[in-house]
């Protein structure tokens, strides 16, 4: 298991090996896409809900990829211009893509419509409550019949204490990036694992 503060050391020492940002969003993405695609039909509907930190990133680069199997819907409730560089690059990428619709009005969404629904919303960047309408898509996401995926972190858990906000994803199966974080060992039954191509030896990195 790993701290929020040694995976920034991992990312930021593997930067500085010359593996960038955007390889990192784009391997996470893809890893993502892996682990679900046997499960996706070609007649599947996906949801995958975004927000403007890079575990939105991340869910764009899925959903790029979920795209070639099936269809998507990508529901963003960020602003677009508190994208980072490298996940409004995987933003953009997606408005070119025929089998893939951009919402930005959860009003719009019937949660109820998706085979799969992706929680792409916080990972490891939430602070403090969650407010509208972030909040009622979390919740609208947890009653859907469809089968839910957080990546990283289920929004609304912190990472490190596996403390709760006021509301919470909760997963089928949470697909952890390189591993586990520390406060969410109460969702090791239902986790799989992305490993992310960090440049060196692990146990020397966070050295």
């Amino acid at each position: 298991m790993i701290s929020t503060a040694e995976m920034r050391k991992l990312e930021a020492r593997s930067m500085g090996y010359g593996v960038s940002a955007q390889l990192l969003m784009e391997r996470a993405g893809k890893g993502v896409f892996k682990l679900l695609e046997t499960l996706l039909e070609p007649q599947a509907r996906v949801l995958v809900v975004c927000y403007h930190g890079n575990n939105g990133g991340d869910g764009f680069v899925a959903a790029r990829y979920i795209a070639e199997k099936c269809p998507v819907d990508v529901l963003f409730l960020g602003q677009e211009s508190k994208l980072s560089f490298e996940a409004l690059g995987n933003l953009i990428k997606l408005r070119s893509i025929s089998n893939l619709r951009i919402i930005t009005d959860p009003a719009l969404v019937n949660f109820n419509d998706y085979n799969f629904l992706i929680d792409a919303i916080f990972g490891t960047g939430l602070e403090g409550s969650i407010r509208e309408p972030i909040a009622s898509a979390i919740l609208r996401f947890n009653r859907a019949m469809g089968y839910k995926v957080s990546i990283d972190v289920p929004s609304g858990i912190d990472p490190d204490t596996g403390k709760r906000a006021n509301v919470f994803a909760v997963p089928n199966l949470l697909i952890a990036l390189h591993d586990l974080k520390k406060g969410l060992n109460a969702y090791r039954g239902i986790t799989k694992r992305v490993e992310l191509w960090l440049k060196d030896e692990r146990k020397d990195i966070l050295k």
